[in-house]
């Protein structure tokens, strides 16, 4: 039995695939669309599963959507008449659920010609459910205390409950319009980024910072004694008004969602063309803070309730890796799962996980990787190296093909202690925003000059924003002071203090790197060449960070092929094609 999972009509698009309750394939629409954070329908992503489990449109018999607007109408209609929000607020809200409702006829005109079966279902999954079953039924878990923390999602913004076995409980919610996501946010557009899923930029600027802005935050947000939050909403705009918000076919955007209160308590905010100010630093470390006290009072309340030292996160919260890194340290948690997807995409098989559970099939599977998406065979890449042959010639570049993964990782290892830029190619096509080794530019994180290398030559990025080791998994505790499984990047720790000044261009100003834990048995080929190179150089770890220009992380060959030629990259491995300058 197959189920098709969606995250449709929102940010970071999404299609996945179960089989008999297993996953098979996943992957976001930005990736086939190239523009990030694509909105809408997932076609292409739909396409992509079906493909791999070899079946036709028409024939699929249940679609699940991470959305259910039947849900929390009570919540709903409270708010209407305590807030009296704007008629166009209300018609927007009632015009994109419409949209939701209507999915299957959609969906339908989008494949034409072979309708869906006259038996087949759409299930809608409440949004939270969708989180909470996307880490829950993937941990490694028996029993779990499952947390989802996001923006907004089915008028709610966060949601928890308890993991026994098959069993998975919803116990308690935020309502709309109190949101951490929706603080996070804001603030990050205060702080001059505007774009959506900018908010990864005050996590990189935070630890210039100091938190002499934290009184200010905690006026901001309030923290109550049950552990759950409220905003003090004279600060926001989105309860109210008809903040214009954009998830149809394209990147999403998202209108100002502060109000001229927050300037009045913080200051005019900071356009986005303009310098950041020692004063943006503390107020990027503030806001991290404040997120951090509002998380950590939460878990501290859910360990008292339910007594359970394993806890999953998801919702777009989750992707803060900064305060993930602090569980253990500041909370009573012991063990935590993160699914690669944290945010809205991993609804996708959260939502089909929750219908597969209904038809009764056993949707648990622990995911110890990513690597869901698209791959390629070595003839594509030979097919595709051969049509270039003139732009390489032309670039100046020359062609080796390994017939094993061991004199490739050799070659490749020894570049990168060289200080070249590679970029990696090779498998099946992460899921999630993560580069895990698949497709990955890589570098040496002993130079202390690699991020100032990386971002002239290629990413072109903020010089505030750190670069990520990929590490073996068994040197982990030689090098961390906190010894776990990171296999997605999910989790910053503290790199030990006497390892720090080894690799410098991983770490960050306060000591910290954004790790990836790499097994041999969940990417054979990337833990071997992380093992030359730590052959080579005694430092079990590269420099990884993600292979792509201002664009979405590349799927196709021909893309990797496309940044290389037009950026100063040194290397570019396709399989075992190996194409230098």
């Amino acid at each position: 039995m197959f189920v098709l999972g969606l995250n449709a009509y929102h940010g970071d698009s999404s299609a996945a695939i179960l089989k008999d309750g297993q996953v098979i394939a996943a992957v976001e629409e930005e990736r086939f669309r190239r523009i990030k954070h694509w909105a809408g329908l997932p076609t292409e992503s739909i396409k992509y599963c079906l493909e791999v489990a070899g079946i036709a449109y028409g024939d699929l018999r249940h679609i699940a959507i991470n959305l259910d607007p039947k849900v929390n109408h009570g919540r709903r209609l409270l708010h209407v008449l305590r807030h009296l929000p704007s008629p166009k607020l209300i018609l927007a809200r009632l015009a994109k659920l419409g949209k939701t409702t209507s999915l299957r006829d959609t969906l339908n005109s989008a494949f034409p010609g072979q309708p869906l079966h006259p038996e087949a279902r759409v299930h809608h999954v409440e949004h939270h459910l969708a989180h909470l079953a996307s880490s829950y039924l993937c941990s490694p878990f028996e029993e779990a205390v499952n947390v989802s923390v996001d923006g907004m999602g089915d008028f709610a913004s966060a949601a928890w409950g308890m993991g026994c076995g098959q069993d998975l409980s919803v116990d308690g919610r935020v309502y709309f319009p109190h949101s951490l996501g929706i603080f996070y946010s804001a603030l990050t557009q205060w702080l001059g980024f505007p774009h959506y899923g900018d908010e990864y930029k005050v996590m990189g600027l935070a630890p210039y910072g100091q938190p002499h802005f934290l009184d200010q935050m905690r006026q901001i947000v309030h923290v109550q004694s049950d552990g759950t939050f409220q905003l003090d909403l004279r600060y926001f705009r989105h309860h109210r008004e008809a903040v214009p918000y954009s998830w149809d076919n394209g990147s999403p955007e998202v209108g100002t969602l502060f109000t001229p209160e927050l300037e009045a308590l913080l200051g005019p905010a900071r356009k986005k063309d303009e310098p950041l100010e020692q004063r943006h630093r503390d107020i990027a470390r503030s806001i991290q803070a404040m997120f951090e006290e509002a998380l950590f009072a939460l878990l501290e309340q859910l360990h008292a309730r339910y007594r359970c030292d394993a806890l999953t996160l998801s919702g777009g919260c989750a992707m803060n890796s900064v305060a993930n890194g602090k569980v253990y340290q500041r909370s009573p948690f012991k063990r935590l799962y993160i699914q690669s997807a944290a945010g809205d995409a991993g609804g996708a098989i959260g939502s089909a996980m929750v219908v597969a559970q209904k038809l009764g099939t056993v949707p648990r599977q622990y995911c110890r990787h990513a690597y869901w998406g698209p791959e390629y065979t070595e003839t594509d890449y030979s097919t595709l190296l051969e049509s270039e042959g003139a732009r390489l010639v032309e670039a100046g570049c020359q062609i080796t093909l390994h017939q094993d993964a061991a004199p490739l990782c050799d070659a490749v290892a020894t570049a990168i202690s060289e200080g070249k830029v590679i970029g990696w190619f090779q498998g099946r096509l992460e899921w999630g925003p993560r580069a895990l080794g698949n497709r990955s530019i890589l570098g040496d994180p002993r130079r202390a000059d690699m991020k100032d290398i990386l971002n002239a030559k290629i990413k072109r990025r903020e010089s505030f924003r750190p670069f990520a080791p990929s590490v073996l998994r068994e040197e982990v505790p030689g090098w961390f002071e906190t010894d776990d499984d990171v296999p997605f990047m999910m989790q910053v720790f503290q790199v030990r203090e006497e390892k720090r000044p080894q690799v410098p261009a991983i770490t960050h100003v306060d000591g910290s790197g954004r790790l990836q834990t790499v097994s041999a048995d969940t990417n054979p080929i990337y833990h071997q060449l992380i093992s030359r190179f730590h052959a080579l150089t005694g430092v079990p770890m590269v420099l990884n960070t993600s292979f792509n220009e201002n664009e979405p992380v590349v799927c196709h060959p021909r893309e990797a092929l496309e940044c290389f030629l037009r950026t100063k990259m040194d290397v570019l491995v396709l399989g075992q094609h190996l194409v230098t300058r």
